[in-house]
């Protein structure tokens, strides 16, 4: 999968360099049984290379104007490559001083967040991500859509070199790409999803997509998404969702959103007891009988994809192929 997403990716312009990371994470995300984020972007990928909303050949920025601080300027390229130079600079920063900070900006869909703040966990490090969307959300009391799904991600080092704990979210009920996936497929989604332009309940995703998301625990989800679009967009320069184009189709040129991360060195904080504290924690969730923790079913997924692969639709394969 990672192979086949990098030739399509390269064959539609896009630098080696650039292709690489991306197709890694999609990858990854098919292995988490993620499948809204993984191979079935790549075809947008592809187009939105040759139509210009992201330049495949970017080449990111990276400067450091405070102690602690990394910027990096995207270029209007992909998120991924924005992100592996930025944590070239940040995890060194963070392990140096406990704690270090990570601003993108003329960025782009970064897919899932997870796939990034795990890799700080795995270097030992706590890190925590925002990245903000195109709007979908609409306030409380209103019908016009000003915030995205934006999600936020954590991820706790396990003190072996993985992750002892993932939490991955968005500020809407359901990711937008299981919206637009239902859509695809021509099936309703299930009430509770999304709202029509009006701001009614609807099952129909079209309808969905051309009105607004439903936030998560209603205002709370719409704080949530705020957080986000001050952390990912107004920190770090970025454009704001209410004007950021699309992650979908070829209207509107560069989205230009960004990404901050946030990267905490746990021995410097915890006086050595973060492990042990993290321990009783999740211990507290696993020793219930069906209590889930956040990321459990991605390490299922992980595990069961490393012994017995990945089922992948041969119609999306197709189309992931016809790119080459």
């Amino acid at each position: 999968m990672e192979e086949l997403a990098f030739q399509a990716l390269v064959a539609a312009g896009t630098a080696e360099a650039n292709a690489r990371p991306l197709a890694v994470a999609t990858a990854m995300t098919e292995a988490d049984g993620i499948a809204s984020h993984g191979l079935a972007y790549v075809p947008i990928y592809a187009e939105h290379v040759r139509c210009g909303k992201v330049d495949g050949q970017a080449v990111p920025t990276v400067t450091e104007p405070r102690p602690g601080v990394v910027v990096v300027d995207g270029g209007t390229g992909f998120a991924h490559s924005a992100i592996d130079a930025g944590f070239q600079r940040l995890q060194p920063l963070a392990k140096s001083q406990g704690i270090a900070v990570l601003s993108i900006h003329n960025s782009y869909n970064c897919g899932v967040l997870g796939v990034h703040t795990q890799r700080l966990a795995q270097a030992g490090l706590l890190g925590i991500g925002f990245t903000n969307a195109p709007a979908s959300i609409a306030p409380s009391g209103g019908a016009k859509p000003v915030v995205g799904t934006n999600p936020f991600s954590i991820a706790a080092p396990d003190g072996q070199g993985d992750v002892a704990l993932l939490i991955d979210q968005s500020a809407s009920t359901i990711a937008k790409s299981e919206v637009m996936k239902h859509a695809r497929e021509g099936q309703p989604v299930p009430e509770g999803w999304v709202l029509d332009a009006e701001g009614r309940p609807t099952t129909d995703p079209e309808a969905g997509l051309k009105g607004s998301m439903v936030p998560s625990g209603g205002y709370k989800g719409v704080g949530i998404a705020l957080t986000v679009e001050l952390m990912a967009a107004a920190l770090t320069g970025a454009t704001l969702g209410s004007v950021a184009s699309p992650f979908s189709g070829t209207a509107g040129g560069p989205p230009r959103t960004g990404q901050c991360f946030i990267a905490i060195d746990p021995l410097a904080t915890s006086a050595g007891a973060f492990q042990e504290r993290l321990s009783h924690l999740v211990a507290s969730f696993r020793d219930q009988p069906g209590a889930r923790l956040p990321g459990d079913s991605r390490r299922n997924c992980r595990t069961k994809a490393s012994t017995e692969g990945v089922a992948v639709n041969a119609a999306l394969l197709a189309r992931v192929r016809e790119l080459l």
